[in-house]
């Protein structure tokens, strides 16, 4: 029973039910306003063909000048007798129409021979004063006997007053069935449009139980689901429609990338863990080789001393670019100038030449290309990709290095011989302390490469194939901005 009253409860306070009581709620003080309108212009216009009628009568007997003598022996009132009928046969009916003559004195007389009726004796005692009811210029409503009439008056020379009265029963009871005419067909009305519109608001209001069930799936975990269109859908409902997909589509996107961000936090710290773990386990192990007096002899110690150090030194340069991929991902205020970007390549082939005589290098950057960026970003960009050809590729792999100006933006590559990449491998290659087949090196050179292009907003896109190389493009704006926050 409680379940029941709930549904009620919320069937009653529901948008669906709200606009459908609004809506014949609206239709009924409209039906009432123009059944009370119709009614008063009818009632209006009838009781003017009456007063039009007693006042024509009135205005006659008024202008002929008779006495109620005159009129009596002459019967001039013959022509009106049987229209007003003065006498009727059954005094417990309520006649059409009552003609009455009342004497100074206030007593109603006899007309051709005729002792007055009950009903010109009511008119008489309800008009009252006739003096008074002759300032009027319109009929009054008197009430004779319980039935309603318009009476109105006149005098004759003599004296004698003549009571005019014409019942108004008809014209009360055809309003009377006009008015329950009007609430039959209003009831009827009424009734039919609650029905077409609790159909028709019931099927707009399809799109928005179609969101809250879209809404009830995304809270219980399903971020896929969208709002569908609607066969008929209205203007405001099909905005709202396309905003909220929108809306969960950015909301999909952002849990999505929250989730493979902490996914990818996770890996790094992982990461970041077990490659500072091996040189600490290093000089760990050393330590406690000398603190125990295991190294005695002057070349153990020399050599336990070296590998300390190479371990410190790669320690140190993780957290270099650790802490350089930090700074990268907080997006810092980079120093614009006009940089010679064939100048840093230059000097870049020139350093891998001092590292490695004996390996092929190929330079294309002749002249001066100037761009706006952050020069000291430029060079380890530069250093990076050299430094990751000469630590996975064999010494005698020939690179290339260029750069070029081509479509308003600058284009620089560098491209080696050396083994290359699976498509597996090469979809990774910018992925944080990923290194292919495990190799040398802490996987975090083209990480650093990727941060700092996208700083100056630019774009590193990679070309690989097993055997066929590694070709590395970096691609920056002529005048290098910012990446956008």
């Amino acid at each position: 029973m409680r379940c029941r009253w709930l549904n009620c409860e919320r069937g009653l306070h529901s948008l669906r039910a709200k606009l459908t009581l609004t809506t014949v709620a609206l239709l009924a003080l409209g039906i009432v306003a123009a059944t009370a309108v119709s009614l008063m212009g009818m009632r209006y216009y009838l009781l003017d063909q009456v007063d039009t009628e007693l006042t024509k009568t009135r205005d006659s007997l008024g202008g002929s000048q008779l006495t109620l003598r005159q009129i009596d022996s002459l019967s001039v009132l013959g022509f009106v007798h049987d229209r007003l009928a003065p006498q009727q046969t059954d005094e417990r009916a309520a006649p059409d129409t009552i003609y009455a003559a009342v004497d100074a004195d206030g007593h109603v007389a006899s007309l051709l021979g005729f002792k007055p009726t009950e009903a010109q004796r009511g008119l008489s005692r309800a008009v009252g004063d006739p003096h008074a009811l002759m300032r009027h210029t319109r009929p009054q409503d008197v009430s004779v006997h319980g039935a309603l009439y318009r009476v109105t008056a006149t005098r004759l020379p003599d004296g004698t007053y003549i009571l005019l009265a014409s019942s108004t029963d008809a014209l009360h009871r055809g309003m009377l069935k006009a008015l329950k005419l009007d609430l039959t067909i209003g009831t009827l009305l009424l009734a039919l449009l609650a029905c077409l519109t609790l159909f028709s608001v019931r099927r707009r209001m399809r799109p928005l139980e179609d969101m809250v069930e879209t809404s009830s799936a995304i809270a219980e975990g399903d971020l896929t689901r969208r709002v569908p269109s609607s066969h008929h859908p209205t203007q405001e409902v099909e905005q709202l429609r396309l905003a909220l997909n929108s809306m969960l589509h950015q909301v999909e996107s952002a849990y999505r990338t929250r989730e493979d961000s902490a996914a990818q936090l996770r890996r790094f710290v992982a990461d970041a863990s077990h490659e500072l773990r091996t040189p600490l386990s290093a000089i760990r192990g050393y330590l406690q080789l000398y603190d125990k007096g295991m190294l005695s002899d002057p070349d153990e110690r020399k050599r336990a001393w070296e590998r300390v150090l190479a371990e410190t030194d790669r320690m140190g340069r993780l957290v270099d670019e650790l802490l350089t991929l930090a700074r990268l991902d907080q997006q810092p205020e980079l120093r614009f100038r006009n940089v010679d970007v064939s100048r840093l390549v230059r000097d870049a082939a020139q350093d891998l030449r001092a590292q490695q005589p004996d390996r092929p290098v190929e330079v294309t950057a002749g002249g001066s290309l100037l761009v706006r960026a952050d020069e000291s970003g430029l060079r380890q960009v530069l250093g990076n990709l050299v430094g990751n050809v000469r630590t996975h590729t064999p010494a005698e792999v020939p690179v290339r290095l260029g750069v070029e100006r081509e479509d308003g933006v600058v284009r620089l590559c560098v491209a080696d011989e050396g083994p290359g990449l699976c498509a597996e491998d090469a979809a990774r290659v910018f992925d944080r302390f990923f290194r292919a087949g495990g190799g040398a090196g802490s996987g975090l050179g083209l990480a650093i490469v990727q941060g700092v292009v996208q700083a100056h907003g630019g774009e590193v896109a990679v070309r690989t194939a097993p055997g066929e190389g590694l070709a590395v493009t970096v691609t920056l704006p002529a005048r290098a901005t910012a990446a956008p926050t």
